[in-house]
């Protein structure tokens, strides 16, 4: 007998979110020793590769075709896989895999303001309190346990980065809406492919300047592995297990699994010698909280059980840490 369709999606939900939460600590080491612009480009343009081949292989050749609307996913995919990835990437230089991992799982919460501001609902109360009680959470992990010192330098560019890159990839999400003819394994094909020469350009463009520093021959052997793992299991298996999980649990089911992220990074980070300090952990364990009761309060009525719809929830999706 095989296995039943929440089991498999609460296996894959788990799967990415413990994935994710492994990228930080994999990209912060190999930002020892390849520049983010590059590492992004490579990543890419392998993650990009197979994720077509698969396209083509799930769904034909002609699956493969834009059908028009070329420059539209050229800008998304620009926003969502160069926007998020440079400025997050070159975020986690100057950032810890901590405090970025904490960052991105604020996701649903930002999304919900993002919306607000592009004159949709606005959100609920207690999304609002979440959100606020969230953020306070967050200051304590990237503060140390020292909030006040936020205004001080704790708060860095690097952080910053971050959330822009955060921000970015919430526009992308947001303008799938546009293109819901296309799988999800059609719109992140297509746009990851798409989006890669905006990624490529801007390396090459500040390797030119000087600005940027190519890595050497042995700089990419010693980085191998961090880029495998980036590539394989971090752009392409997670997206598409994510996928597969939302579509057997809903969007905001699965969207509660985005909280191993932070949990797999402050995990990975204290196996390899980090302690956190008693208040750091707290600001971990008070954001990881109100992102859960968030979800789980503001969570949609399940339908009547005679629509036969599995898992139907008609919620925003979290966005992918691609």
């Amino acid at each position: 007998m095989g296995l039943k369709a929440s089991t498999v999606g609460t296996l894959c939900a788990t799967f990415t979110g413990v994935v994710w939460g492994g990228q930080f600590v994999v990209g912060k080491s190999a930002l020892a020793n390849a520049d983010s612009f590059w590492l992004t480009t490579m990543r890419y343009a392998g993650a990009a590769v197979i994720l077509l081949g698969l396209l083509a292989l799930l769904e034909g050749r002609s699956a493969l075709v834009s059908r028009g609307r070329m420059l539209r996913l050229a800008a998304l995919g620009t926003l969502g896989f160069a926007g998020f990835n440079l400025l997050a990437y070159t975020g986690l230089e100057h950032a810890r895999p901590e405090s970025a991992s904490l960052i991105v799982a604020l996701a649903p919460l930002l999304t919900a303001l993002v919306l607000w501001a592009r004159g949709r609902a606005r959100p609920s109360p207690p999304t609002l309190v979440f959100l606020a009680v969230a953020l306070a959470g967050a200051s304590l992990v990237i503060s140390r346990g020292h909030p006040t010192t936020l205004w001080h330098g704790s708060l860095g560019a690097g952080d910053l980065l971050v959330l822009g890159g955060v921000l970015s990839f919430i526009l992308y999400t947001i303008g799938a809406a546009e293109h819901r003819d296309l799988s999800p394994l059609r719109y992140t094909a297509l746009t990851a492919a798409l989006g890669w020469p905006s990624i490529a350009a801007a390396t090459l463009v500040g390797t030119a300047a000087g600005w940027l520093s190519a890595p050497s021959g042995s700089d990419w052997v010693d980085v191998t592995p961090e880029l495998a793992y980036l590539a394989l299991p971090g752009a392409v298996i997670a997206v598409l297990c994510w996928n597969a999980a939302v579509e057997r649990l809903g969007p905001q089911t699965t969207s509660l699994f985005g909280n191993l992220i932070p949990v797999s990074t402050f995990t990975i980070e204290t196996i390899r010698g980090y302690r956190p300090g008693p208040l750091e952990l707290a600001g971990a364990l008070i954001t990881i909280g109100a992102l859960v009761a968030n979800n789980l309060l503001t969570r949609p009525r399940r339908p009547a059980r005679d629509t036969g719809e599995a898992g139907a929830e008609p919620a925003a999706e979290l966005p992918e840490a691609a």
